[in-house]
């Protein structure tokens, strides 16, 4: 699984295509050869995932049960727009004008690679979005990631500590 990191300021050229920057380009895994997928996210830009990724995404997805209404719907919605890119030889991607349209992307675009997935945003909209952080991100954080504790990570920072036994049920 890809697990991409950085953020990227790109520029539209006159034919709707970028060029991923370097650092970009080497994190890209060998197994999606060159190929991802793009489609809607679910703010208003756009989800770039290695083909491979893609794949794994999609077959979680394809679990679905589909005589569900609110799946199908799922379905439709994750699929639309949804459209197979490669890079050319200058290392450039084709990005569809239809899914451009609906990112407000016209000029310059932020890519902001995390996990298995490259974000790809209008850069007025991205300074907009992340210009609005919590008045107490710390708050937030804790609120998130706070919960994610777990024996074994306590037993790792707490190695020697054990709790007693519990004592045995007593009667009088």
């Amino acid at each position: 699984m890809a697990n991409f990191l950085g953020e990227f300021e790109c520029r539209l050229d006159s034919k709707a295509r970028i060029a991923l920057p370097a650092a970009l380009r080497k994190q890209i895994p060998v197994e999606a050869e060159g190929r991802f997928v793009i489609n809607r996210g679910f703010e208003q830009h756009l989800l770039l995932y290695p083909l491979n990724e893609w794949q794994r995404v999609t077959t979680e997805i394809n679990r679905l049960n589909l005589f569900v209404k609110k799946n199908r719907e799922f379905v439709r919605y994750f699929h639309r727009g949804a459209t197979e890119l490669e890079l050319d030889s200058s290392g450039r991607l084709l990005l569809p004008r239809r899914l451009l349209d609906y990112a407000s992307i016209h000029d310059s675009v932020i890519l902001l690679a995390y996990a298995h997935r490259i974000e790809c945003w209008d850069a007025t909209l991205y300074e907009s979005l992340l210009g609005n952080e919590p008045a107490d991100f710390a708050r937030l954080a804790e609120e998130i990631m706070g919960g994610l504790e777990s024996p074994d990570r306590d037993k790792e920072r707490f190695p020697d500590f054990h709790l007693p036994p519990a004592p045995p049920n007593s009667r009088h």
